[in-house]
């Protein structure tokens, strides 16, 4: 059997070469772009809050948030994200971040809470590590709008903030 086709695929006449670039056939992987920033406005308020102690996923939203323009506050507890609601004044939050293995925050028993008190105008998301099924079915169950894994939220935080960070008029209406 004729296997000289092999050196030319590796680039030299002994077929011993290594290859060089991608596979034939195969793509350079796709790299998302990040989203445009949010036009910066001094006088906003934050719209976005989150239930997050994990030290790397908070430095994670923080600097997404700085990057996009958009204000995101952290909160300890049902009682903290209250007062700096009150802060706000009128303006109900856009979308609340929880880590769903918070225990600090207790989201299960907080979500249910925060859903019939906010109702529609707020989005809840939650994260967790993809092998915690049943977790994700409770929180789902209690009221969470979206339940993503870790790697997917991670993914995902530019758009998920600057969607939410926007204010209300530049907000794409959906019909």
């Amino acid at each position: 059997m004729d296997h000289s086709y092999r050196a030319a695929l590796a680039g030299n006449n002994n077929g011993q070469g290594a290859r060089r670039g991608p596979r034939p056939g195969f793509a350079v992987p796709f790299a998302p772009v990040d989203p445009e920033p949010l036009p910066i406005r001094e006088d906003s308020t934050s719209r976005i809050f989150a239930f997050v102690d994990d030290l790397f996923f908070a430095a994670k939203i923080q600097e997404t948030a700085r990057k996009l323009n958009v204000k995101v506050e952290f909160a300890k507890s049902d009682k903290d994200l209250a007062d700096r609601m009150l802060q706000n004044g009128e303006e109900k939050p856009s979308l609340i971040i929880f880590d769903l293995n918070n225990a600090n925050a207790k989201p299960l028993t907080l979500i249910p809470k925060l859903k019939a008190k906010l109702k529609k105008g707020t989005s809840i998301i939650g994260f967790l590590s993809h092998v915690q099924g049943d977790l994700k079915q409770k929180a789902h169950e209690v009221g969470c709008d979206m339940v993503l894994p870790r790697s997917a939220f991670s993914q995902n935080l530019p758009q998920l903030l600057r969607r939410h960070g926007a204010p209300e008029d530049e907000n794409p209406t959906v019909q």
